[in-house]
């Protein structure tokens, strides 16, 4: 088992960041870090976008961040339920994060600024996730 427990549908069986999804099982948010460029990127990515290097390795992140915008989606693709929320975050080691925000979080109390935490979620059929909550 791998990198297709991640996710509401996942294609993907192998990857070289299968990992993050044993991070996240174990409750913990990991990007990856560009050991050339220093560049932290989430998801994680085994070459790096900035400098091309593949010289990478796992780094914590505090999950930490602030709403920079959202939406509300009221159609949804194959494995997900409408409407659901999706929003970008800009985490406090400076990586942006497009995800969907949680159930429990109303929209209408949603605010361009407020903080967010990025926080796993687990799915059905052993699927794990990741999402983001008001704090």
């Amino acid at each position: 088992m791998g990198f297709e427990k991640f996710g509401i549908m996942s294609y993907t069986k192998e990857t070289k960041v299968e990992d993050f999804v044993k991070h996240l099982e174990d409750g913990r948010i990991m990007g990856t870090r560009c050991k050339k460029c220093g560049t932290i990127i989430f998801p994680p990515r085994a070459d790096c976008a900035k400098c091309l290097s593949s010289n990478i390795e796992w780094t914590p992140l505090s999950g930490r961040g602030k709403l920079i915008t959202h939406t509300t989606a009221h159609f949804a693709p194959a494995g997900f339920e409408a409407p659901y929320t999706l929003a970008l975050a800009e985490l406090e080691e400076g990586v942006r994060v497009f995800t969907r925000i949680c159930k429990d979080d109303e929209k209408d109390k949603l605010k361009i600024g407020m903080y967010v935490q990025l926080v796993t979620k687990r799915l059905g059929d052993e699927r794990i996730t990741y999402e983001l909550k008001k704090i």
